[in-house]
This record gives structure tokens, sequence and C-alpha cells, in this order.
């Protein structure tokens, strides 16, 4: 039985667990309300309309990394900043009101999934790579009739 846990403590999980991914969904929610309602008393913070896209965290809960956009796509280097000079504080109200027993380390960043989204989509516009992915008749008779041997 002891070579069972042994074997179960070093299996790796390929993903976050169901705790990781409630407790971020819990950071993520309560911090967008607190965002939202301007209750953190810094009136640069305030001024600047913030969207918490993901919250991850860490596999022991100790650090939780807030994924933010300020709305309109611009002010980003303000809003980490006040993010960051008000993290005390935010990190004491998101431990409050989510009912954690622990409020994890909050770690602030730019999400570029928009960003990344623009150039994937700017890339399949490519002539070269539309030529690329469209459907090649010949290629797909060839491997029809290549694939039908007796």
């Amino acid at each position: 039985m002891t070579s069972f846990m042994a074997q179960s403590r070093s299996h790796k999980k390929s993903g976050p667990s169901q705790r990781q991914l409630k407790v971020g969904e819990v950071i993520r929610r309560t911090l967008s309300e607190i965002l939202a309602r301007d209750e953190i008393h810094d009136p640069e913070l305030n001024r600047i309309s913030i969207s918490v896209s993901e919250v991850t965290t860490s596999p022991d809960l100790q650090i939780a990394t807030v994924y933010i956009m300020p709305l309109g796509g611009k002010l980003y280097e303000e809003a980490i900043a006040a993010l960051a000079r008000n993290k005390g504080q935010i990190r004491s109200i998101v431990g409050r009101k989510a009912g954690l027993k622990f409020a994890p380390d909050l770690r602030f960043r730019i999400d570029e999934t928009f960003d990344r989204i623009d150039s994937t989509r700017a890339l399949f516009e490519r002539e070269e790579v539309r030529r690329d992915l469209a459907p090649d008749p010949e290629g797909e008779d060839a491997a029809d009739t290549g694939s039908q041997s007796d």
C-alpha cells in the first residue's frame, strides 16, 4: 500500500485541480465586484475601468495571478501600478468577502489573450496561409485511392 501512495503522490497532473479552479473563480468574481464598486480608496485606481478576465492559483493556493484588461485597451501600466500599490488592501478585502481562510498573495498581469487572437486572425488572413489551408482536390483524391489498397 505504501508503494501505491508513493505513486499517487508522484503522479503529475496535467492541469489545475478543481480546488484551484474554484478558488480562482471566487477571487475573480470578488475582485471584479470590488473594482466595480470602487471599494479601494485610490482615486487613480477608481478612474480606470478594469475587467478581471481570469485568476489562476498556485497548487498550494498561496499565490493568485490576476489577469486584467483595462477597458478601452489603454492605461496598462497605470492599471498594474495602481493595483500593485493597493495589493495589501485588495488582498484583505478579497479574503474577507470571499470567505477564504487564507488570502493568497495577488500578482497582477495584463491579459494578452485578445492580442494573441488578433495576431492569429491576421495570420489566417495572409494569402499563403489561406492557400495552405484550402482543400486540395488532387491531394484528397490521391489520399483516398492510396488508403483503399486491398
